[in-house]
């Protein structure tokens, strides 16, 4: 009866469970066109508005598909003193038809750019989504957040110790 039960369980865990959360298609909230060179580039975001540190889906679509192109992203942050290096567009991990970031986040609020350049059958195109507005990080600061977090691993700390002392007076005491 126990086993009959424990396998009735099992089964219905099996059957009922939803697949895992890395494989759920993106789910883009917002688009953005750019014209890249002779090429249309559609950008979705996965979550709108963007918000520092705030991880989130980024997918590239030029006009006609991935197959016959290759390009590179270069993301400049605010102020323009955060330009970080280009990096090839690759294939979104969960939307194979297109380019993408999976699950990135973007370190600083203020006006970023996107840099792109694509290479295809008609050349070499170059073009910017320019003035994309990221807002503050959502929650609390940082420095907060951390302060927060830290004071159980204070509190073990302190018990260890206090239990350490202790058990070195008992230990002393008996020899």
């Amino acid at each position: 009866m126990v086993v009959t039960t424990l396998l009735a369980v099992a089964a219905l865990t099996v059957a009922t469970a939803g697949t895992a959360s890395a494989y759920q298609p993106v789910n883009v909230v917002h688009t953005e066109r750019v014209q890249v060179g002779p090429y249309g580039m559609t950008v979705g975001f996965s979550t709108w508005p963007l918000r520092a540190m705030q991880s989130l889906d980024f997918t590239f679509v030029p006009d006609g598909g991935i197959n016959d192109k290759s390009g590179t992203l270069t993301r400049i942050g605010p102020g323009s003193h955060q330009l970080l290096r280009a990096q090839p567009l690759a294939r979104h991990p969960r939307k194979r038809d297109a380019w993408g970031l999976d699950v990135r986040s973007l370190n600083a609020q203020g006006d970023w750019t996107f840099r792109f350049q694509i290479d295809g059958p008609q050349g070499r195109g170059v073009g910017e989504l320019t003035n994309l507005a990221v807002l503050p990080q959502p929650g609390p600061p940082m420095a907060l957040s951390w302060s927060i977090s830290i004071l159980p691993l204070i509190g073990i700390v302190a018990f260890l110790v206090i239990a350490w002392r202790r058990s070195r007076s008992v230990l002393a005491g008996v020899t």
